[in-house]
């Protein structure tokens, strides 16, 4: 037997390094899902036929759309009513307010409970309606945004109650049992102890 040629031995080294690089995949991929949690987050919503809504909620939906009526948008045209129900039964309004300068605006949701939260600092929130029109006629059931979804959250942990949150469509309202159902994973007031 002669001496390994030099291409011999590159072609030795390339198929080792080549393994060593398919091995060190495999072991990391394979570790990291050795190593790695799956939480699995389920969030439960109701959708009820409007003439199955109970009468206080009923009355709070009409409220959301009645203030939609006094919504400032003047840009994007589409108008947001809120409405907060307390935990005495007093029913607190917001609208959305648009600006030019388009992040100075605000949203219905945070109108009403920051209005909410001023009239009646002691006053539980136990219920949001929140309805859109645009063109002069409702829509279908729309989503707080995701700052909205925060202020409620924070409402909600603030009075240590849950707060339904209902979203009025034409045929239907969509209802989730608690604010912090619509933002899993939240940032709190616990996270900054």
């Amino acid at each position: 037997m002669g001496c390994l040629t030099i291409e011999t031995w590159l072609l030795f080294i390339t198929n080792v390094f080549g393994l060593s690089l398919y091995f060190l995949y495999f072991c990391l991929y394979h570790l990291e899902r050795y190593f790695m949690k799956e939480i699995k987050l389920e969030t439960k919503i109701r959708i009820y036929p409007l003439a199955e809504l109970p009468e206080e909620e009923s009355r709070l939906m009409e409220a959301a759309i009645k203030a939609t009526g006094q919504s400032y948008a003047p840009y994007s045209k589409f108008h947001v009513g809120a409405a907060a129900l307390l935990e005495d039964g007093t029913i607190v309004t917001g609208s959305n307010q648009e600006n030019a300068a388009y992040p100075s605006g605000l949203c219905a949701e945070r109108v009403a409970l920051f209005h909410a939260g001023h009239q009646y600092p002691d006053m539980p929130v136990v219920a949001l309606a929140i309805a859109a029109a645009t063109n002069g006629r409702q829509v279908e059931s729309i989503s707080p945004c995701g700052a909205c979804r925060q202020v409620l959250l924070e409402a909600e942990q603030r009075y240590g109650k849950p707060m339904k949150v209902l979203l009025c469509g034409t045929k239907e309202v969509v209802v989730a049992e608690s604010a912090e159902s619509l933002l899993p994973l939240c940032f709190g007031a616990k996270d900054l102890k």
